[in-house]
């Protein structure tokens, strides 16, 4: 299924969760925030949303610094 991450459109497996996809784009166990049509999604439930198509993904990686 085709969706839109971070502007870009990329093509995924169908009955993808949100969870997969930050794993398979290098996002695992980084702290996070994650938009899905302009809904924020509690990192709670990232293993229990499943992605549909043509939703519009943003994921902003927090940088830490002083």
């Amino acid at each position: 299924m085709k969706i839109t991450l971070n502007g870009e459109s990329h093509e995924v497996a169908d009955e993808l969760r949100l969870d997969a996809l930050l794993e398979s784009s290098g996002y695992a166990n980084k702290r996070v925030a994650v938009e899905i049509n302009r809904q924020i999604v509690p990192r709670s439930r990232y293993s229990e949303h499943q992605l549909k198509p043509d939703d519009r993904i943003e994921i902003v990686h927090a940088i830490g610094g002083g």
